[in-house]
């Protein structure tokens, strides 16, 4: 009786062509957790962006604040003037000399409050600053992603270099947010 004979040499091929094809398509496996990666750097960009857009907004609201006291303070200081100088022109017995006081006083908190009031301007123009990197950032890590995908889809690696240099940019923006 005769044996039957599989041929094997086609699978065999199959196999191997398989197996190099797979090897092939590795590099998806890296350009697809490259940019889940990126994603992760990319919301970590987003919540630090947002932080500084926030503080920047609370120490903005500060400065005003400070410059309204300082206005109000201002306020007072030129009614109490104007008060000792209808009082020395009408020749009221009442001392003057209580109201120069209060107005020096008044000069001196003027001047605090005018320094604290810019202290608060600057920080917020840093958070800004920085919350102006973050967005840089964000915005650059999310047309990283954009071109990993096309990567993929067009089973380009070229695309995929494209994506991890312009992650990198990113990534610059983003340390100098933290910086």
């Amino acid at each position: 009786m005769e044996e039957i004979e599989v041929p094997t040499e086609h699978l065999h091929e199959q196999i191997h062509e398989a197996a190099e094809e797979e090897k092939k398509e590795r590099w998806i496996l890296y350009v697809a957790l490259s940019t889940a990666l990126i994603a992760v750097l990319a919301a970590i960009a987003g919540l630090m962006g947002g932080h500084h857009s926030n503080e920047a907004l609370l120490e903005q609201l500060k400065a005003s604040d400070q410059w309204s006291y300082y206005q109000a303070k201002g306020i007072k200081s030129e009614i109490t003037a104007s008060t000792a100088k209808i009082l020395s022109g009408t020749g009221s017995k009442i001392d003057a000399s209580d109201l120069k006081q209060k107005i020096a006083k008044y000069e001196t908190e003027k001047a605090d409050i005018k320094i604290l009031a810019t202290e608060y301007e600057n920080s917020s123009k840093e958070h800004l600053e920085r919350h102006l990197s973050f967005a840089k950032s964000v915005t650059i890590f999310q047309i990283s992603i954009a071109i990993a995908a096309i990567a993929i889809l067009t089973r380009r690696k070229l695309l995929w270099v494209l994506s991890l240099v312009s992650a990198v940019a990113a990534s610059w923006f983003m340390i100098m947010g933290f910086l």
